[in-house]
Order: C-alpha cells, then sequence, then structure tokens
C-alpha cells in the first residue's frame, strides 16, 4: 500500500501536469488532493488531456490537511505568497518548485528552513530536510557540468550558453511562446542576467570556497518544446582522461546523472530524470555538454527525487522513464 500522501498546489501548469503523470504511477505515493481554483471540480484529465484513461482525479479548490508532502508548482515568487495566506500543517513537508527559496538568504520561512534541493550536491541534507527548494532547469544542468570541476578546485572564469524548449517559459501564452514565433526562430534572451545564476553561484562556491569564479551566460529560447542543451567552456591543463575519471568518480553513487564519450543530444534525456555530460577539449580549453529534461530533471522528476530521499525510500522510486527517442 503506498504510505506518502502527496499534495500539488497549481496542478494546472507544465510542471503540475508531469508531476501528476509521475506521482499516480509511484509505487509509494497516492495522491491526495491536486489543487488549482481556476480547475475546481474539473477532472484532471480535461486540463492534462494525456491523463484520460490515467486517473478520475479531480482539481480541488480547497486544502486538505491528510498530506504528508505538499508541492507548490507555483509562479515564481507566488510560493511564498501562498504560504503567508494558507495555513500548512507544522507536519506537512514542502516541496517548492519556484525560486522562492533556493539562495541562502531567503531559506528561512518562519520555523521552515529550506534545504537546496539538488540532490547530487546535497544529498544526505536533502535525506534530513524538512522542506525543499527544487532548483531551477536551467541551474540544474549548468551546474551537473561544473560540481566535478568545483570540487577539484578547476574552476575559474567559465562562459555557457544554453537553449531550452518553449515549455521552459511555463503555460502562460507571451509572444515568444506562440507556435508562430518559436517556428523557425532562436533568441537570446536575460542575457549575463538569468535569475538562476544565484543559485549556481552559491552552489559552485559550496564545492570551491574562498575562490573567484566568473559564470557568463546566455541563455536560448529554441524551436522545440522540452529539454535544455548547454555548454560551459574554460581553460584548463588536464587532459581528457584526467578529466573523465574525475567526472566519473564524482557521479558514480548518483543515479541519474551519466558520463558520456560519444556526442549527447537532446532526445537521450527527453521524457527522463536523466542528465548526461560530455566533454570536449581542444588545447588548454575544455568544453563541458550537459543536457536535462526541463520538465522532468529541471522541475517535477527531480522533485520526486527529493522526495523519495526525504522519506526514505529507493531514490528513483518512480523516475525510470525510458526517452522519447523516436
Amino acid at each position: 500500500m503506498p504510505s506518502i500522501r502527496a499534495g500539488i498546489i497549481g496542478g494546472a501548469g507544465y510542471t503540475g501536469g508531469e508531476l501528476i503523470r509521475i506521482l499516480i504511477h509511484h509505487p509509494d505515493v497516492s495522491v491526495s488532493f491536486i489543487h488549482s481554483r481556476s480547475n475546481a471540480g474539473n477532472p484532471v484529465y480535461t486540463v492534462h488531456q494525456d491523463l484520460l484513461g490515467e486517473t478520475e482525479l479531480r482539481f480541488s479548490g480547497e486544502l486538505q490537511e491528510d498530506a504528508d508532502v505538499i508541492f507548490l508548482c507555483l509562479g515564481h515568487g507566488e510560493s511564498k505568497k501562498f504560504l503567508v495566506e494558507n495555513k500548512i500543517p507544522v507536519k506537512t513537508r514542502i516541496i517548492d518548485l519556484a525560486n522562492d527559496f533556493r539562495l541562502s538568504s531567503n531559506a528561512a520561512f518562519g520555523s521552515r528552513q529550506f534545504v537546496y534541493g539538488l540532490p547530487e550536491l546535497n544529498r544526505d541534507k536533502i535525506r534530513t530536510a524538512k522542506d525543499i527548494a527544487n532548483p531551477g532547469c536551467f541551474a540544474t544542468t549548468i551546474q551537473l557540468g561544473l560540481l566535478p570541476l568545483a570540487k577539484a578546485g578547476l574552476l575559474n572564469e567559465v562562459y555557457t550558453t544554453g537553449i531550452t524548449g518553449s515549455t521552459g517559459a511555463g503555460q502562460s501564452l507571451a509572444q515568444t511562446s506562440h507556435f508562430s514565433w518559436r517556428a523557425n526562430n532562436i533568441q537570446a534572451y536575460k542575457t549575463l542576467t538569468h535569475q538562476h545564476l544565484g543559485e549556481i553561484g552559491e552552489s559552485l562556491l559550496q564545492l570551491q570556497p574562498n575562490s573567484n569564479i566568473d559564470l557568463s551566460f546566455v541563455p536560448w529560447r529554441g524551436d522545440f518544446t522540452r529539454g535544455i542543451f548547454v555548454s560551459s567552456t574554460l581553460s584548463c591543463d588536464l587532459s581528457l582522461v584526467e578529466l573523465n575519471i574525475i567526472y566519473s568518480e564524482f557521479y558514480k553513487d548518483h543515479p541519474f546523472t551519466h558520463i558520456s564519450r560519444d556526442a549527447i543530444f537532446l532526445k537521450q534525456v527527453v521524457n527522463t530524470n536523466k542528465a548526461l555530460i560530455q566533454l570536449e577539449k581542444a588545447g588548454t580549453k575544455l568544453v563541458i555538454h550537459s543536457v536535462t529534461d526541463n520538465l522532468i530533471k529541471g522541475a517535477s522528476g527531480q522533485a520526486v527525487q527529493n522526495m523519495n530521499l526525504m522519506f526514505g525510500i529507493d531514490e528513483t522510486a518512480g523516475l525510470r522513464l525510458k526517452a522519447n527517442y523516436f
């Protein structure tokens, strides 16, 4: 019998839909409620039409107090407002998928202290945490490419570019999320100012303290629906053989992050909780490529991975998903 009762706040968006899809098939979870004021009373499959025949759950306009864990799938800045306006039982754990509690300066909320939920960095802290701040999608993909170098003290000036699909912008329509704008089109945005830079910087300094890491990041909007491909470039004197050993050793006990000697691409990870990393070297220049699914490892899948760790069950439970290769 499932032992973890989960509630979802903001269940009508992309991350909420992916979270529902994962949790209704999770062997240790029963979904207590899916909150959406605008869809209250409607079957979940009327919004997430891929769930027709998968569940008869309906959206609820009210909170229920029987949940062991609540996932907040709200817009950035909305999670803190929601917690102010709604009383969540102290015993209920919270996993926030927005950016409200990711930075150390914002991690405290009343008696709650949010732990940054990147398992490849903070797995032991996550296991004992009551509340989790789930990392951002670009932040996850960039960090997984750089963490082994930070631990080895090898980071200096880093130049990063990354391209993301349209689902990274959320479900609300904007000019740049319309099909007619995205099709046959790409665009750089938030150049050098992306909101994930703060959490990336804190994580890298956690492994390489007292250093001046200079990270420049240019994100791109891509002509596809989901996935993130990141390339980070820096100077490094170690050989490719030595670097692959460093990366393989760092991730040897982490079930979702894998090092590839061959060229990596998005279709290997879409619909999975995996992150793939590939290293390339020319002279003293090192390029680290990393790919994830922005809605799974970059959001809902990682949130479930964090839940698994918090409740002491198999870290991979509910997340053995095959990529949409074809």
